[in-house]
């Protein structure tokens, strides 16, 4: 990999953990008060999304708030209380790596559930994380068997 190619990629990565890092917020926000889709985009692009990865950003809060009801279907079942008893933190990180997870194959589902659980670490509750990342590995399981099936690490 020329240098040019790698600081193309040190550039993309660091993007894109911006857009996760907005996302967090925007989910968190739009929960409270449920702010219409483009509003919330366009706010976080005048506070938020310097030199983040704002294609993305736009594309995964879109499908949260487009699909909502599907992603919390597809999480409740992995979790040990219903979904709504779940901090607003929580609950939002798990609809934004749902997403992510379903939509974004392009994405390694190892760095899907590595980036939410940092997020959670500095977001969320003390121990959150850990059962953030409980659900997110079973979640995986079922979104992404054959890359999860196939992965020796």
């Amino acid at each position: 990999m020329g240098e040019l190619e790698a600081n193309q990629t040190k550039l993309n990565i660091g993007a894109r953990k911006k857009a996760r890092r907005a996302l967090v917020q925007a989910a968190y926000q739009w929960q409270v008060n449920q702010s219409p889709v483009d509003e919330l985009i366009a706010e976080f692009a005048e506070s938020s999304l310097n030199h983040a990865d704002t294609e993305f950003f736009a594309a995964i809060i879109r499908a949260v708030i487009a699909a909502t009801s599907e992603l919390d279907a597809l999480i409740a079942p992995l979790l040990d209380r219903p979904i709504k008893q779940l901090d607003l933190v929580e609950r939002g990180i798990l609809r934004v790596a749902a997403v992510e997870l379903k939509n974004r194959i392009d994405v390694p589902y190892r760095v899907v559930i590595d980036e939410y659980v940092e997020l959670t670490k500095r977001f969320g509750a003390q121990d959150a994380y850990r059962f953030v990342n409980g659900v997110l590995d079973k979640l995986a399981a079922d979104l992404r068997r054959v890359e999860v099936a196939a992965d020796t690490r």
